[in-house]
């Protein structure tokens, strides 16, 4: 039944396409959700994420391109103001009253990519099945927020004993359907994104624990991604045909 919805669905947006691979510049916005696997899974849950990127795909349907993304999210297991907390699981600010701190997830990632689209037999030869892989950066962070500056030992840069930022190497691959159409409006892509990111602490010491951080990490994500795209190339009106 899925992928009979899938079907018709690509097939709606099918009526006008071109007869043959072109090359094209592609710009697309992308939003997203992963979960995260080993060490980030100690310290995060799962987590959303949004951003854009810079492809071109040749007329032999390799892709190359930059992609940046921003991470956010609530789901933050490693509470690092454990310390600072009343039986009662409340800081309490400088006046002796409980603060209204927030404690978020924060990270993004840049990376370079490189793959080859599948066309379908029969189908728009612009379209079809993805797979690419990715090379770049990425950091992430347990965010503090102090609503009303009430709490001085996470003040200004007092928070940095607490915010274990982490940043390194990161490798990604994709999995995905992309759809390009001749009249430019339907244009998008779809699929399953994983990354293993190769990280260290930033901060080297936590003031939380007392201890030095200088464990290398494996902080790896998993999830859906979904993307509109703009491209740009020059029209034949020769070059397509319909079903």
């Amino acid at each position: 039944m899925r992928f009979t919805f899938l079907f018709l669905f690509l097939s709606f947006f099918s009526k006008a396409q071109f007869d043959s691979t072109i090359s094209a510049h592609m710009i697309s916005v992308h939003f997203g959700g992963d979960l995260p696997y080993g060490d980030l899974a100690e310290r995060f849950g799962p987590n959303l994420k949004a951003g854009g990127s810079y492809m071109y795909k040749t007329n032999k349907n390799w892709i190359l391109g930059l992609d940046a993304s921003y991470i956010f999210g609530r789901n933050v297991k490693e509470d690092v103001l454990a310390n600072l907390k009343t039986s009662e699981g409340e800081v309490i600010g400088n006046e002796g009253f409980p603060a209204d701190i927030r404690v978020t997830e924060r990270g993004l990632s840049v990376r370079m990519t490189f793959g080859r689209m599948f066309k379908l037999p029969g189908r728009n030869p612009n379209s079809g099945f993805v797979f690419n892989i990715g090379a770049g950066y990425m950091q992430h962070k347990i965010a503090l927020y102090d609503a009303e500056n009430r709490v001085a030992a996470i003040y200004d840069k007092n928070k940095y004993g607490y915010d274990r930022l982490s940043g390194g190497l990161s490798i990604s691959q994709f999995l995905g359907y992309y759809y390009l159409s001749e009249n430019r409006v339907a244009n998008f892509y779809f699929g399953i994104e994983a990354s293993q990111n190769f990280l260290k602490s930033y901060r080297k010491y936590n003031y939380d624990t007392g201890l030095m951080d200088t464990q290398s990490r494996l902080d790896g994500l998993i999830g859906l991604k979904i993307a509109w795209i703009i491209p740009i190339y020059k029209r034949k009106p020769d070059d397509y045909y319909t079903y």
